[in-house]
């Protein structure tokens, strides 16, 4: 999926989703686009440099994501105890969305 469909996508989770760039004070986050769910971030990416989205994922699955799929990483300035980072060029997309939506739904329910 490229930038403009993940985000497309992240604002169709949910009816009450928000888009927001909360970062362009700080030097080299201008450009991260978050996306919100009852005022807490379930999914972010850097809309310029575009290389990871990082998602909030259950910490028991977390191991298994990264022992089986390549494309899982370190998230962006989370812990990776609660978070995972998805390379999106390497990403099938039915697992993106898949990974979008349990975040949405993990942050949600919180």
């Amino acid at each position: 999926m490229n930038v403009e469909e993940i985000r497309e996508y992240c604002l169709t989770v949910g009816t009450n989703v928000v888009e927001k760039t909360p970062f362009v004070k700080f030097h080299g986050a201008e450009s991260v686009l978050a996306f919100y769910v009852g005022g807490h971030i379930f999914c972010y990416f850097d809309f310029d440099k575009f290389d990871v989205v990082t998602v909030k994922c259950q910490p028991a699955r977390i191991a298994d994501l990264r022992e089986s799929c390549d494309y899982i990483c370190d998230p962006f300035n989370m812990s990776p105890k609660y978070w995972i980072g998805i390379r999106a060029k390497d990403c099938p997309d039915a697992v993106m969305k898949e990974l979008i939506a349990n975040s949405y739904a993990i942050v949600g329910m919180g």
